[in-house]
């Protein structure tokens, strides 16, 4: 499966979202997603399948429970491809930055100095 085929659907995004705060049991994971998008334990679980062949979340097994954790390499795989793109945001962003530095610039320009207001005492 590719890996942005793995990432398209929402549950598994959102298990990885939680498990990139640390390591989780599924026992905690499926209640998480349970209550978030009300699907059964045993889809929870062929989620965190998918996301382990896949290679995007590891398994160890402590006891009696199976502790889910992220695996990073897939994650730096789809930097490096996005790596190829970055350029297209990269450049509008600086066009952003420059036209808000050039709009706070112009708003100095226009307000008052500062100091007490003048006062005309010509009454």
């Amino acid at each position: 499966m590719h890996a942005f085929d793995v990432l398209g659907d929402p549950v598994r995004r959102r298990i990885l979202e939680l498990l990139a705060d640390g390591e989780l049991g599924s026992g905690e994971v499926t209640a998480v997603i349970r209550t978030e998008f009300g699907i059964s334990q045993p889809a929870v679980s062929q989620h965190l399948k998918v996301l382990r062949d896949s290679g995007f979340a590891t398994v160890r097994a402590q006891g009696t429970r199976r502790l889910y954790a992220v695996d990073p390499a897939p994650l730096r795989e789809i930097d490096a491809w996005l790596d190829h793109f970055r350029g297209f945001w990269d450049q509008r962003l600086d066009s952003l930055a420059t036209e808000l530095a050039r709009g706070r610039r112009q708003r100095r320009a226009a307000s008052p100095p500062d100091g007490p207001p003048e006062r005309n005492d010509h009454s």
